[in-house]
């Protein structure tokens, strides 16, 4: 697949995420839980999200990964137990889109990588996932994930 690298510059916004450490083994349960406690304490609050789920990954340790999991909501929150209010940075960042397995998506971050050395720019050295369709009801060579290092 060819990736079309590109700058933007990304507002901040308002979070509900859920702190976690995970192998890359355990990745769809512990996002399944962690959504789902989100969504649970939004319902219980009439909130509704305002864009897709999304995972930051503070590292690339794939047996021991350090993961925010969340969504974006229009306003600030308080947060709940171990639903946390956050943020996700504004500023300037590089994106590309995967499209296709979620097991295939290291080329995308390659691409990027690749991309920021040619282009002079360095990241913050946390890279987002934003999951725009829903793995339940789309075939996995159709999944679409924006993958975002926001820049130093």
């Amino acid at each position: 697949m060819t990736y079309q690298c590109q700058l933007s510059d990304r507002e901040a916004q308002p979070t509900l995420v859920v702190r976690k450490r995970a192998s890359v083994q355990q990745m769809p349960q512990v996002l399944g839980q962690a959504w789902g406690a989100i969504m649970q304490y939004a319902g219980r609050n009439q909130l509704t999200p305002a864009g897709p789920p999304f995972v930051a990954y503070y590292n690339m340790d794939m047996q021991d990964l350090d993961l925010e999991i969340g969504f974006p909501f229009p306003k600030s929150l308080s947060g709940e137990g171990e639903v946390q209010a956050g943020e996700l940075p504004g500023g300037k960042a590089a994106e590309c889109l995967h499209v296709g397995p979620y097991d295939k998506i290291a080329a995308a971050y390659e691409a990027l990588q690749k991309w920021l050395v040619e282009n002079g720019h360095t990241p913050s050295g946390i890279a987002y996932e934003f999951y725009l369709n829903d793995p339940q009801t789309t075939r996995p060579e159709d999944l679409q994930t924006q993958v975002v290092f926001p820049l130093k």
